[in-house]
């Protein structure tokens, strides 16, 4: 066991040090066809995750009588069959769903999330009442409050443009600033866990 073990952590630190030195030293071809292994490989792990989700869906669906996995199940089949009805036709049904279907439901999920942001913001303030709840809690009122105004007909001309720029400095400014940071946290996580993954300390593979 141990040295299959070794054998999986001698492959996995190889092809990470062989990857990271082509990069590192413009090896093209080599950093090319590395990842071009690496990406033929997550795509044959996403068609058995894709199939492996049906079939747990399926079982539910017939044993369960489970309504959610029969709406994901139907799901399914129906953007697969638009997409092989789009290869053989030339059509763009794909797009047609995803504009019809996903954007709605991704938009209805966004101003769940905004209305769940400030009841977390409202709880936060009866918990903890300190100058960073208030500032949460404040900006969280003015920029639905502000887009509310903005999106509608009742915000006179005259502060329409004022507050626009309200609004466009938040965005440009605060909000991009705090993008920034988790983008910055978020790279430094990746290549420390990149490391432990080329020492060998982290083996997910062994899971």
């Amino acid at each position: 066991m141990k040295f299959k073990q070794s054998i999986a952590v001698f492959i996995a630190v190889f092809f990470g040090l062989v990857t990271l030195i082509a990069l590192l030293f413009n090896v093209s071809g080599l950093s090319t066809m590395i990842l071009g292994w690496a990406s033929f490989l997550a795509a044959i792990a996403l068609i058995f995750g894709v199939l492996n989700l049906l079939s747990v869906h399926l079982n539910r669906l017939f044993r369960e009588r489970n309504g959610y996995s029969g709406v994901l199940v139907l799901g399914m089949l129906a953007v697969f069959g638009a997409a092989v009805f789009d290869g053989l036709s030339g059509s763009d049904n794909v797009s047609l769903l995803f504009n019809w279907v996903q954007a709605p439901l991704e938009a209805a999920l966004a101003s769940l999330l905004a209305v769940f942001l400030l009841l977390a913001g409202v709880q936060l303030l009866k918990r903890q009442r300190t100058r960073w709840a208030f500032l949460f809690g404040l900006t969280a009122v003015v920029m639905l409050l502000s887009q509310a105004l903005l999106a509608s007909r009742l915000l006179p001309t005259t502060l329409r443009q004022p507050l626009n720029q309200v609004v466009e400095f938040v965005q440009t400014v605060m909000v991009t600033s705090g993008m920034r940071g988790l983008l910055i946290g978020v790279a430094l996580g990746t290549l420390l866990l990149s490391l432990r993954l080329l020492l060998g300390v982290e083996r997910p593979y062994n899971k």
